[in-house]
């Protein structure tokens, strides 16, 4: 099949409704954003969206908001104020898709719960992202990433033996939450064109990242083995890990089937592991795999890192450098394939990952300028609800909707 680069965006036409705050529920935002989707972003008139505070910050601008927000359209609407909140009822009915990241049960306080919404709307769909989910003993309790990461076993898996459970320096589970729940609107999305209706999509933040876990909860049921810390190792193949080369860099060996096992030993020049009993086999190699590692540690550490690695794509051996953001950035491949310009802000001009996947048929979206708070109320609210300017004006001097700033250089 032949590809079209200038292709239409496969979610052009479909409008969201962002009311999703800080990193999930935006995650989810931008990934429909990526793909085509018009994504209007309600904040808080007065304060937006509190990732709006988050550091780094360069030239008064949150990266982190940046990343996740660009190209997006904000409207500044409080709904606190029961006006704000019919705003919103009666925007739910003219999008395809409402993301809400509130407490389980927000909404329905607020009068707009998906009974509501759908009575106006019925092909809405109503992605909600919570800490523990709609349902279950724990929906009520208020949930961010870290305790996902805690709660669904990862952080205590995370680390060395002797070092405490640790959470990762980014948000881990807030990422591939709103993974998830992009990816469960866009099947919500494929099931109303063949039916019709909308749908629900309930997204916890703990339980996409328990999946991505492994074996862990399937070998306790099974045997009672409860999974410790192992540090660079998986737990389930050996020879794996990270390992310091002769010049101080880091590099990675996954050696997590048998040929290539077998193909990293006649790189070492040790074709005789191939027969020796403790390492013929991946069975025998864990159960002699701290021996085994020192084997592979010696070996790296002979040379210099682009050295080892030349070795290792000679023999076909899984293997990459330990990459920091200048690394990444410097590398061709990522320059070619990953990293997109961030445009219009006052950060410059930057790079950003772009889209998580690739289409054939789609080019990709642009990433060009960050909101500020508000900056679209007036014409959002003009195009989706047929307002005139002086009922957005008397519904600005009653604090109801922010005001539309001009965007910052």
């Amino acid at each position: 099949m032949s590809s079209d680069p200038a292709g239409s965006p496969p979610l052009a036409g479909i409008t969201v409704l962002e009311l999703g705050t800080m990193y999930a529920a935006p995650t989810a935002g931008r990934m429909l954003r990526d793909f085509g989707a018009r994504v209007v972003k309600v904040e808080d008139p007065r304060t937006g969206d509190f990732a709006r505070q988050w550091t780094p910050q360069h030239e008064g601008v949150s990266m982190g908001f940046a990343r996740l927000n660009s190209g997006k359209e904000s409207i500044g609407i409080d709904l606190r104020r029961s006006e704000g909140r019919d705003l919103v009822r009666r925007l739910a009915a003219r999008v395809d898709v409402v993301v809400e990241s509130f407490r389980p049960g927000r909404l329905e306080d607020w009068g707009l719960g998906y009974d509501v919404l759908s009575a106006e709307n019925p092909g809405l769909v109503l992605t909600r992202v919570s800490g523990f989910g709609q349902t279950g003993p724990y929906r009520e309790r208020p949930g961010f990433g870290t305790v996902a990461e805690t709660v669904s076993g990862y952080a205590y898996v995370n680390g060395w033996p002797d070092t405490p459970p640790t959470s990762p320096p980014f948000g881990f589970a807030d990422s591939i939450a709103g993974l998830s729940a992009a990816f469960g609107t866009t099947t919500a999305l494929f099931n109303r064109s063949r039916t019709g209706r909308g749908d629900v999509v309930d997204v916890a933040l703990y339980e996409p990242l328990m999946f991505i876990l492994g074996d862990l909860i399937v070998n306790y049921t099974a045997t009672g083995f409860v999974q410790e810390r192992v540090g660079n190792g998986s737990g389930s193949a050996s020879p794996r890990g990270i390992y310091q080369a002769a010049d101080g860099q880091w590099l990675s060996i996954a050696a997590s089937n048998q040929t290539i096992a077998l193909r990293l030993f006649d790189a070492m020049g040790r074709p005789e592991f191939k027969d020796d009993p403790r390492y013929a086999t991946n069975v025998a190699r864990m159960a002699n795999n701290e021996e085994l590692q020192e084997h592979v540690k010696a070996w790296v550490a002979l040379r210099p890192r682009a050295e080892v690695l030349a070795d290792l794509d000679a023999h076909e051996v899984v293997a990459a450098a330990v990459n920091d953001a200048r690394d990444i950035v410097e590398d061709p491949h990522f320059r070619e394939r990953t990293l997109v310009e961030l445009a219009g802000t006052a950060l410059g001009r930057v790079l950003v990952p772009g889209p998580v996947l690739h289409l054939g048929s789609y080019a990709g979206p642009v990433y060009d300028g960050v909101p500020a708070i508000g900056e679209h109320t007036e014409p959002a609210l003009t195009e989706l609800l047929g307002l005139a300017p002086d009922e957005i004006a008397r519904l600005g001097s009653g604090d109801v909707v922010g005001p539309t700033p001009v965007r910052a250089a």
